[in-house]
């Protein structure tokens, strides 16, 4: 059965669906970036919300600014804009259909439609899922780059704004001619401070063409921090195949696990969905539950990929049933990333740490280790980094990290060790290879990359342990490097 509004009522029994009448929804968040992870996230929470009869003048407009959006727009415009989530628990797939999106902005290459929405009185909430790497920071800076050829072209032409920063540039002052009130900026993207660095690249990206308004959204919209997080693999054939286990034809049904967090800033000066209600936490110390969360889960994702990945795990539980990629994933993360992680109310450390292992093992979501492995040169110096220069700084071990650097080099030479090809992986894929392989014989030349490596690069002892493991790693491969970090 294709899935739309008027299918509801003939749904398979098994299947949840909105206990609301979707009619009394109007939109009051513009939501950018409408990938899998925002629809069994924050569209659930919606939706939770909205069960209870609460806030239904905050349903979500989804919009986007690249071609792929388009095609996202297409398929949910199809379907009444419903989303089919199924939870991927060990028990069995719970299915519901996702009602909190009442609309999608026409993508448009100078975005005048998602401008025009934005700047609607109506909408009090823009918010971003837009990648780990959209947000145009500078590695070796650690701040937003405006040299970026994308952000030089919205200042030269702000009127037709190619990003989706320089849209809300466009929108903020169209408001503010108006006579409106800025709507807050919320980005769910999993960056350290998201908040801070979306307010940069809003300020930013005006600065170049209006330094007197850069100022003034600096003064006066809020950009409040968040954490996020749910397990959310990438749809395919085997995703579609088990929505229609359930007799429901929906070309873009998204699987997760059945874990969600969701950390929030209480800063929104126009107002905000009462999400405390469906489980939400609003506090001042987001940093603390990002930097466990950055650190331990994003962090334990790549210790897993690298070393799953060349030791032939297809699945997130594989690796996590292999003994010595288990054993590793414990060891690195107890010794090395725990000592600098700070609890919060609801967990410590270590017991974070037990949540997340389950959570990995659940063989439930089947969540691929090449998905783990993508995008290392965005996910290392925000994931990894960060902690091998705690470890540098106070005198504390970095071996398991500087291992796990190394694994992501050998990975990126582009090969398995029996010589099996590895499909590109990376937007700097090309790069990568070509640096790894010059790293085989000098490995050095992989910690050049002052964009991944930023602070650390130098250091003498982080160069000379990630040298002896890559060296390893080409002369005895992972598994013996892994067993030899094991034994200490």
């Amino acid at each position: 059965m294709k899935l739309h509004t008027g299918a509801l009522d003939a749904l398979d029994p098994r299947i949840s669906r909105p206990a609301y009448d979707r009619s009394s929804l109007t939109p009051g968040i513009v939501h950018v970036g409408l990938g899998n992870f925002h629809r069994a996230h924050q569209a659930v929470y919606l939706d939770d919300l909205f069960a209870k009869g609460l806030d239904h003048d905050w349903a979500i407009c989804g919009a986007g600014v690249r071609a792929p959006d388009g095609k996202m727009r297409d398929a949910l415009a199809a379907q009444d804009y419903l989303s089919t989530v199924i939870e991927l628990d060990p028990s069995g797939p719970r299915p519901r259909i996702i009602g909190a999106m009442v609309d999608f902005c026409p993508v448009d290459p100078e975005n005048g439609p998602l401008i025009d929405r934005m700047a609607d009185p109506a909408t009090r909430i823009v918010s971003l899922t837009v990648t780990e790497g959209g947000y145009y920071v500078d590695a070796t800076t650690g701040t937003f780059d405006p040299s970026h050829p994308d952000i030089l072209a919205d200042g030269a032409a702000p009127e037709r704004p190619k990003t989706v920063f320089g849209a809300i540039v466009a929108a903020l002052k169209a408001r503010r001619t108006a006579g409106l009130p800025p709507f807050t900026v919320m980005s769910c993207d999993n960056i350290p401070g998201n908040g801070e660095v979306t307010r940069d690249a809003v300020a930013g990206t005006a600065r170049l063409s209006d330094p007197d308004f850069a100022l003034w959204i600096e003064t006066n919209v809020a950009f409040p921090n968040s954490m996020v997080d749910r397990i959310t693999p990438a749809t395919g054939e085997g995703e579609r195949a088990l929505a229609r286990d359930f007799d429901l034809d929906d070309s873009v049904p998204v699987t997760c696990e059945p874990f969600r967090q969701w950390v929030l800033e209480d800063n929104f000066p126009q107002g905000r969905p009462r999400l405390e209600e469906v489980g939400v936490t609003f506090t001042g110390h987001v940093h603390d539950y990002e930097r466990m969360k950055i650190r331990i889960l994003n962090g334990g994702h790549a210790i897993i990929a690298y070393a799953g990945a060349l030791l032939g795990c297809e699945f997130a539980h594989d690796a996590m049933a292999h003994p010595l990629v288990s054993a590793y994933l414990r060891k690195v993360e107890t010794e090395e990333i725990l000592p600098h992680v700070a609890p919060v109310p609801e967990f410590a450390p270590p017991a974070y740490l037990e949540l997340i292992e389950e959570r990995f093992a659940n063989p439930a979501v089947k969540d691929t280790i090449r998905r783990l492995c993508l995008d290392g040169s965005n996910r290392q110096p925000k994931f990894i980094v960060p902690s091998i220069a705690d470890g540098l700084r106070k005198g504390t071990p970095i071996e398991g990290l500087a291992l796990e650097s190394a694994l992501w080099c050998r990975y990126c030479a582009g090969s398995f060790e029996d010589g099996t090809e590895i499909a590109p992986n990376d937007p700097n894929w090309e790069s990568l290879t070509t640096l790894a392989a010059q790293a085989r014989e000098t490995p050095a030349v992989w910690l050049t990359q002052r964009a991944v490596y930023g602070e650390v690069q130098g250091d003498a002892r982080f160069e000379e342990s990630f040298s002896k493991w890559l060296h390893l790693l080409w002369s005895d491969g992972a598994r013996r490097s892994i067993e030899t970090y094991l034994n200490g």
